[in-house]
């Protein structure tokens, strides 16, 4: 895979310039952040950068849309585990854990399907309470597979700007910040790394004054040859 330098056209030239490349190995990478924290515009300034391909991002917004027409993300317990902490008997209660089970069994094979092909996939989804993340790396584990994780923490004001400006009916800011809340307790980078990931690295955003585009150049992704597998 060619080397990626720092995008300098709409870059700022100087010390950002000398910032190293992280070097991705090929296998599962964990992006996790709340929602708003621009996990969607990295991924998306990785594949229009052709850093890697539209097929290596499996997004559980996008399997929700597809499977029922709508993108939005449920409670933290919900969105990032697939199971309910809740044992309420309404009837809409019990359809939407089993619509987030679907997703995330659907996201799991996806996932397994690349891991089978020796290829990267980088898992997008909130990914913030430790059994979203423990979830991810038993599937890694079973194929041998590296984990890598990114993490997107802006300050909250910072989120909750994010959030404002993507215009989300699907959420509301107590969400966001109940995610952001979650994000802090549990998804620290040493907690993150004592549940067994191989790397953790942040993301730059907002806080540091870098675009989608920036942060993206801060990566490079391995590719493996054509026909080698893990």
């Amino acid at each position: 895979m060619p080397k990626n330098s720092p995008d300098r056209a709409g870059g700022h030239p100087g010390s950002r310039d000398l910032i190293p490349v992280v070097r991705v190995p090929a296998g599962l990478v964990v992006l996790v952040g709340p929602p708003a924290s621009g996990k969607t515009s990295f991924v998306r300034a990785l594949v229009e950068r052709r850093q890697v391909d539209a097929e290596a991002v499996v997004s559980s917004d996008e399997i929700r849309a597809e499977l029922f027409g709508a993108s939005c993300e449920s409670a933290p317990a919900a969105s990032d585990s697939a199971v309910s902490d809740s044992d309420s008997a309404d009837p809409d209660s019990a359809d939407s854990d089993a619509a987030d089970a679907r997703i995330f069994e659907e996201r799991d094979r996806r996932i397994a399907a690349r891991l089978t092909a020796g290829r990267g996939v980088i898992a997008e989804s909130t990914n913030v309470t430790p059994q979203a993340r423990a979830r991810l790396i038993a599937i890694a584990r079973h194929f041998g597979a590296p984990v890598t994780v990114l993490r997107f923490d802006p300050d909250v004001t910072d989120l909750l700007q994010q959030y404002t400006e993507r215009g989300r009916a699907d959420m509301t800011a107590a969400d966001v910040r109940s995610y952001a809340a979650v994000m802090s307790r549990d998804a620290g980078a040493d907690r993150i790394r004592s549940e067994g990931a191989d790397a953790v690295h942040e993301v730059p955003g907002r806080r540091q004054a870098t675009t989608p585009a920036e942060a993206a150049a801060r990566f490079s992704f391995e590719r493996l040859p054509a026909g080698v597998r893990r």
